[in-house]
């Protein structure tokens, strides 16, 4: 298999992080497993920097983790580094990079008196960084910022498959509300490609090297497996594991909230509230938030108890879909590739336009309110913009109506911006609601 440094947008954020800190603080990279961290960072360094070592914690050995239990010879330390890995620091010119430093908690507190030295510049990449069985008893430092990596959205997609045009010129046809006419079809077609093969690397590097989505498949699957044993060395009863499994289903199941205790049955309420935070802590998913006052702000309304989670990644989220099976057969792939698999597809698409807004740095929020006595409307997602907020809702295929949107905008109509449908035609309006197509998500 090819070995390929695909391009990130990070890779512009930890540079802006080098020029403005200039050793003043650490970077710790945070992301889910398999996301790229330690490939781009390790690029970064070889591009950035005269000079770098690579600490893998999870290969360095006893005496090299215990440099880092007595800080008093900062000099005897870095000798043994240069030393063991073969590479000369030179000062203000090289950094050193703590991969998977959860792993060695202590080398993380030293990042405090590492950056005081100011020698060098350091990077930390982390995976379930927070969860507390990993930073009891150490002193987080204050000299460390944080940046969030996450799978590679489409525009990274499209730029690992050759095609720097597509996204640009979208931008061009979205700020000049203009539909894409003939180019919608083949442009909605790319769209569901990334949906099925998703963003992570080792999923489009198989992809590139095998054009084979049953390959793809495969490593996905050994991707949701790494995961699954992860959360079993946190709760070895594998409850994390089929609260994560279960997102699928919930979602196919429309209902207005994540049912946890479907999935896990009576569980004590702070046991829950664990097990959750440890979901959340591993960057494998992202919660949407019910909002009960929707309003600008809506962190100061948003409900603990209800929410939605999503699946940090699409060709995840697809694969997990079709668990049951011993493989998603091609068969499958290739009618969701051709928009033809019968069954509703609704919350596939939800999953994805989830993974876009978090992309673009947005948090997520939805609300739910009484239609009548047996049934809610419900909107799909809430952005924030400026004094207003722009209200989602999230159709699979054309629209008739959009009847929840319209109850909303009328319910808060002095606090509505924009409002859109996001569905799988082309760009188009219906009296104030602009019709979005689900490839222009990135641009609300």
């Amino acid at each position: 298999m090819a070995k390929r440094i695909f391009k990130r947008k990070i890779y512009s954020q930890i540079l802006q992080w080098k020029e403005e800190n200039d050793g003043s603080s650490a970077l710790l990279v945070e992301g889910a497993r398999r996301v790229g961290k330690s490939t781009i960072v390790e690029e970064f360094a070889r591009q950035e920097y005269e000079s770098y070592i690579l600490i893998d914690f999870n290969k360095a050995s006893k005496a090299i983790k215990s440099l880092f239990d007595d800080l008093m010879d900062l000099d005897y330390i870095f000798m043994v580094l240069q030393q063991t890995y073969k590479k000369t620091l030179v000062p203000r010119k090289s950094v050193i990079i703590f991969d998977e430093v959860q792993k060695c908690p202590t080398a993380r507190q030293a990042i405090k008196y590492l950056v005081q030295d100011g020698r060098y510049d350091y990077i930390e990449t982390g995976s379930l960084i927070s969860i507390k069985k990993n930073t009891e008893g150490i002193t987080i430092p204050s000299e460390e910022d944080s940046i969030q990596m996450y799978p590679m959205d489409y525009e990274e997609f499209r730029w690992a498959l050759s095609d720097e045009t597509t996204v640009p010129m979208l931008r061009k046809f979205w700020e000049m509300k203009k539909p894409l006419g003939p180019a919608h079809r083949n442009t909605q077609r790319d769209l569901r490609l990334y949906m099925l093969v998703g963003g992570m690397p080792q999923a489009v590097n198989t992809y590139l090297d095998t054009n084979n989505l049953k390959k793809v498949d495969a490593a996905k699957r050994k991707i949701i497996k790494l995961y699954a044993d992860d959360f079993r060395k946190i709760d070895p009863a594998g409850r994390i594991t089929r609260l994560f499994l279960s997102i699928p289903a919930q979602l196919s199941n429309n209902e207005s909230r994540y049912q946890p205790t479907t999935v896990l049955g009576n569980v004590d309420s702070e046991k829950m509230t664990e097990l959750l935070s440890n979901l959340e802590d591993s960057k494998t998913v992202s919660f949407a938030y019910h909002s009960n006052d929707p309003n600008v702000g809506m962190e100061l309304t948003k409900d603990d108890t209800r929410f939605k989670l999503f699946v940090a990644d699409t060709g995840l989220f697809v694969t997990m879909a079709f668990w049951d099976k011993s493989y998603t057969e091609n068969v499958i792939y290739e009618k969701l590739l051709s928009d033809k698999l019968s069954a509703n597809l609704g919350y596939v698409y939800e999953n994805l336009i989830a993974q876009m807004l978090t992309a673009t740095g947005n948090k997520l929020f939805y609300y739910t309110w009484p239609k009548d006595e047996k049934h809610n409307y419900e909107i799909d997602f809430l952005l924030s913009r400026g004094a207003k907020i722009d209200p989602i809702e999230v159709k699979s295929s054309g629209y008739k109506t959009h009847a929840s949107l319209d109850d909303f905008c009328s319910k808060f109509s002095s606090r509505i911006g924009n409002r859109y449908l996001v569905y799988t035609k082309d760009l188009n309006k219906d009296g104030q609601t602009v019709l979005v197509p689900v490839y222009m998500t990135p641009f609300l």
